[in-house]
């Protein structure tokens, strides 16, 4: 268990089956579902997984609430998020050029999380229950009567500027620059900004396939990378307010609104394995080579949501943190490369190390399946004379949402005014060094 100055505590694991409650003897004893639960609550359970999925992958959680989710009005579209965009992402062909976008300028007026929402690309289909949806967030107001869940998939969000207060049934979580969250398909949720932050932005991915789970280590061994005991789950936490609010849900592609009479956070304790969480990024134990060449990508990989081809994700989480650089003979910056997976690529601060200009805190890029890509010329002039001593590269964190699918951008980030139109430019300047007489 930790607590934070702000005073919120955590539960500490990935995947545990926690047992929290916010009043002692919350949680029935020896049974999940007895005739009268404590303090008259309803126990509701919430699944991630089908009941029979295998042990191993199985998720729910049994939660102890002061009203059950089904006190709710009938649903009705929601039409108050312009800039979101859902599948099928056919409204503009996928393409092989390389894209590249400045950070996105705050819209005008006062706008909540679900209100600034703006989706850049996206592949797959919640209805299949395949790919994902990547969108930008932006928010100077809070979401103080309203709420939102997501069945068409678990969002991971990456907060790039101000810190983000989300209060989720379960409880709540800090999440700063620098930290990850991510909030299970259903899970209600309201997001609010922390005091000092009156402005929140970053990225937000959707994924529709399988939930995310740690990557396997193979030859890494036990530990390395993203370790279990990092990540933070909330402990029970609950409000008992009646009055006018609303819920939005995200499904099948589309929103929807019901009216509440109640705040839906009103669970009081909660016992399983299927809650939110985040995990502070500086806690990831980087590997890397301590002899000679680059290893692949794959070694800056936090979360991954597998497909049904073994080794090729629905899609892969993958930073590139502060590190140190000691490789031999060779070329440091991430190298040249045609890749079959697609990469979606955010910035959360300072600069990455294959790109000498253009790409910015707060900014994007997307480089498509078999997509050349790699560091920009001045870069690579850079780095082919450098001193090889060891180097520390340090005030830098970018990220990649790698995916087996291709994304579609939208049409609404092909069209945006903080698109970079001539980001190939980037490249065009890397000339012949060929010279048959040398080696």
């Amino acid at each position: 268990m930790s607590q934070e100055p702000s005073g919120l505590r955590y539960q500490s694991g990935f995947g545990n089956h926690f047992a929290t409650e916010a009043l002692a003897g919350a949680l029935p004893e020896g049974r999940n579902s007895p005739q009268r639960c404590p303090y008259g609550l309803y126990a509701e359970q919430l699944s991630g997984s089908a009941f029979t999925a295998p042990r191993t992958h199985n998720l729910r959680s049994w939660l102890y609430r002061i009203r059950p989710s089904v006190v709710q009005s009938p649903f009705a579209p929601f039409e108050g998020a312009t800039g979101l965009r859902s599948a099928p992402f056919d409204g503009v062909a996928a393409d092989p050029n390389q894209l590249r976008w400045d950070p996105r300028p705050l819209p005008e007026g006062t706008h909540d999380f679900v209100e600034g929402l703006f989706t850049m690309a996206g592949n797959g289909h919640p209805l299949t229950q395949t790919g994902c949806a990547v969108h930008l967030y932006t928010a100077n107001a809070d979401m103080e009567r309203r709420f939102f869940y997501d069945a068409d998939g678990e969002l991971l969000l990456v907060p790039q500027q101000g810190t983000l207060l989300l209060r989720t049934e379960l409880g709540q979580l800090s999440v700063a620059p620098g930290h990850i969250a991510v909030v299970p398909r259903g899970v209600k949720f309201q997001v609010r900004r922390a005091p000092g932050s009156d402005v929140i932005s970053g990225y937000l991915c959707e994924n529709h396939g399988r939930p995310l789970e740690l990557p396997n280590l193979g030859p890494i061994g036990s530990n390395g990378l993203a370790n279990p005991r990092d990540f933070e789950a909330p402990v029970a936490a609950y409000e008992e307010l009646e009055g006018d609010f609303e819920l939005i849900a995200r499904f099948g592609g589309r929103l929807w609104r019901s009216a509440l009479t109640h705040s839906p956070l009103d669970v009081v304790a909660w016992h399983g394995n299927y809650a939110p969480y985040r995990y502070d990024l500086s806690r990831f134990n980087t590997i890397g080579s301590i002899s000679f060449d680059h290893p692949d990508p794959s070694i800056f990989t936090v979360l991954t949501s597998p497909s049904d081809t073994p080794g090729i994700a629905n899609l892969d989480f993958v930073i590139f943190p502060p590190r140190w650089l000691v490789a031999e003979d060779t070329f440091r910056p991430p190298w040249f490369h045609r890749n079959v997976m697609s990469e979606f690529m955010g910035l959360v601060y300072g600069q990455y190390d294959a790109k000498a200009e253009g790409f910015l805190p707060g900014g994007a890029s997307l480089h498509n399946c078999m997509s050349p890509h790699g560091p920009d010329a001045d870069t690579f002039e850079k780095a082919s004379t450098a001193s090889l001593a060891p180097q520390r590269l340090g005030d830098t964190l970018a990220f990649m949402f790698e995916s087996r699918y291709l994304f579609h951008p939208t049409q609404q980030a092909l069209d945006a005014s903080f698109r970079q139109p001539r980001y190939a430019d980037v490249w065009q300047s890397l000339g012949s060094h060929f010279d048959p007489s040398k080696r």
